[in-house]
């Protein structure tokens, strides 16, 4: 059997990566790109967090990640900070800016979420995403 997945999974990407910046520059929204806001949204689910698991969640390598945190960093999206616990680990947190900006991303979001879903039943959507969960695990345990 032959079989494409992968392939339609990074043209996907690829496509849903420019209609997200496409509709970020719609709605004039300058303060981060596509890639810092799989960064922020992770923040907006659970601030202050290290580094390392801000890589695990976006797929992001480390050596890019840090690229893009310094450029958040400067645009007064993010600040750094030691852990009390451990002042080794440096903990990113959200700036009171960057915590405004939520509801703005959420309307981007949507608004590609009725592109990629269009047509799909709920019944759908819910099976194609336990779908790819289950790709994804497949591949972080290769990882």
């Amino acid at each position: 059997m032959e079989t494409k997945g992968g392939f339609l999974i990074t043209r996907i990407k690829q496509v849903g990566g420019r209609i997200f910046e496409r509709i970020l520059a719609e709605k004039n929204i300058d303060a981060f790109n596509g890639p810092q806001g799989r960064i922020l949204y992770i923040l907006w689910q659970k601030d202050g967090i290290p580094i390392r698991d801000i890589s695990k969640k976006t797929g992001l390598a480390m050596t890019s990640l840090t690229s893009m945190l310094d450029r958040m960093e400067t645009g007064g999206l993010i600040r750094r900070d030691r852990s009390d616990r451990d002042r080794r680990k440096v903990l990113i947190y959200l700036t009171e800016a960057a915590k405004g900006l939520e509801q703005e991303y959420n309307s981007v979001t949507e608004k590609i979420r009725s592109i990629y879903y269009k047509g799909f039943s709920e019944n759908e959507i819910m099976h194609f995403e336990s779908y790819l969960e289950r790709i994804l695990k497949n591949v972080e345990e290769e990882e």
